[in-house]
């Protein structure tokens, strides 16, 4: 997982939404810079940075406006609120957006009776609450209110399609090849009920409760047309909290994430994405899509955590200080697959996880991990129900996903200290246009 999980670059390339904070929940249209709005929230912030005795001075006025002098700078929480991600284009949001502090992964199957057309009326509505919420809006009428005061946050909701949605609308014909069942590997302990599904939700923000707020109203806008199946919650570090955007560490302490492939990479397009040329194997509908393999990853951290430290990063490959490769360099230093030691041995070990999963070591094989960790709370005998949420994204997941696990179920150091507790397969469509909602050429194509 080290050399296979998401880089947390959070910076500057999220779009800010327009105005200085964002349009509000409530629908009120965002401020143009020139007025300043301090928000209860923010004032409150602002008396416990600068001393509620301070406030008291002058409490005319002249108080109140040394905090809107120095509230003119937008503070950190003011900065996470206000960034949004736009829901319409070539893509869906969700795959290349930097990782967010906060996930909710939800699948539903169709209700006995939902057909074509019930489930296209299910993606319009997901796509219209999706584009409201996303620009930081209310989800419409009957929204909860959850999230009021708050801004976008980064917030995205991207949609797929399991395998057996095809059957159940009637679309079998439809359905890529890609979507064939996955492969058994050793190390799978999967819970039938935590797997699969017809159709998959992904949310991510940098605030829980508008991540919370989305959640729920996905789940209103199925009515009756679907159920959940199951739900998952996730998180990653918060935006500002370390010095410098950094790649993210998980569970383990492990920094997590090194040799993800790049949008910048000439070939970045071709690994990730489908060209949807036409045919079962590339269908049009996919174009500018995705696939993305679900695995709920649980660490047994106990025993890992018994390790003496040296043991742990002869497992990974790497320093655990700060992810640089055993044979040196730093977190970006390329794999030295062939040094040896003075003992004549690799100094990168045959089966460290770092050397099993690097790009290099399975031809070519990529995939964009894209995860969160999560914490279910403790069992009877105090063992964690914690790990990782693996989100991995590819244009073919026979290409991607398959060859790279097999080699890791062969003989990874990492597996005996995880367990793969659930497993799922989606096809994520490209984005849509305004006017148009995600899935449209598959349903009425």
């Amino acid at each position: 997982m080290t050399d296979s999980l998401a880089r947390d670059a959070r910076s500057a390339s999220r779009t800010p939404a327009a105005g200085a904070a964002g349009p509000g929940r409530d629908g009120a249209p965002a401020g143009d810079g020139t007025e300043l709005t301090l928000s209860r929230r923010r004032l409150l912030g602002t008396m416990g940075a600068a001393g509620a005795a301070g406030l008291a001075v002058g409490a005319a006025g002249g108080a109140i406006g040394a905090v809107a002098a120095a509230d003119d700078a937008p503070t950190a929480l003011a900065t996470v609120g206000s960034t949004a991600v736009p829901f319409h284009g070539r893509h869906q949001a969700g795959i290349t957006t930097p990782l967010q502090a906060r996930g909710h992964l939800v699948a539903f199957d169709l209700a006995p009776g939902a057909d074509r057309k019930a489930a296209a009326a299910l993606l319009r509505r997901w796509s219209t609450t999706a584009a409201e919420l996303m620009a930081g809006r209310p989800a419409g009428e009957g929204d909860t209110g959850v999230a009021l005061d708050a801004g976008p946050s980064s917030l995205t909701l991207t949609f797929g399609f399991g395998r057996t949605f095809f059957d159940r609308t009637g679309l079998e014909k439809q359905r890529p090849m890609a979507l064939d069942p996955l492969p058994d590997f050793s190390s799978d302990r999967l819970d039938p009920r935590r797997s699969d599904g017809d159709l998959w939700v992904q949310i991510g923000s940098d605030d829980a409760l508008v991540a919370f707020h989305a959640l729920r109203a996905v789940q209103k806008a199925a009515g009756d047309t679907a159920r959940v199946r199951w739900q998952m919650n996730g998180f990653n570090r918060s935006a500002g909290a370390t010095a410098r955007p950094m790649t993210a560490r998980n569970l383990m302490g492990q920094v997590d994430g090194t040799n993800n492939p790049k949008p910048a990479d000439e070939d970045f397009d071709r690994r990730i994405f489908v060209p949807g040329r036409g045919g079962q194997d590339d269908p049009r509908w996919m174009a500018h899509g995705s696939y993305a393999v679900v695995r709920r990853i649980r660490m047994l951290l106990d025993d890992w955590e018994r390790l003496p430290l040296d043991q742990q990063e002869r497992v990974i490959g790497r320093r655990k200080s700060d992810g640089a490769p055993l044979t040196g360099g730093t977190e970006t230093t390329p794999l030295d697959l062939d040094r040896t030691g003075p003992d004549g041995k690799v100094v990168i070990p045959a089966n460290a996880h770092a050397r099993i999963s690097a790009p290099d070591a399975n031809g070519g094989a990529a995939m964009l991990r894209r995860p969160f960790s999560f914490h279910d709370g403790f069992d009877a005998d105090g063992t964690p129900d914690a790990g990782l949420l693996f989100i991995c994204w590819q244009a073919d997941p026979l290409k991607g996903f398959v060859p790279v696990q097999r080699k890791l179920d062969r003989g990874d150091a990492l597996s005996p200290f995880i367990r793969h507790e659930s497993s799922a397969l989606f096809a994520v469509p490209g984005g849509c246009a305004p006017g148009e909602y995600v899935g449209q050429r598959l349903l009425e194509g």
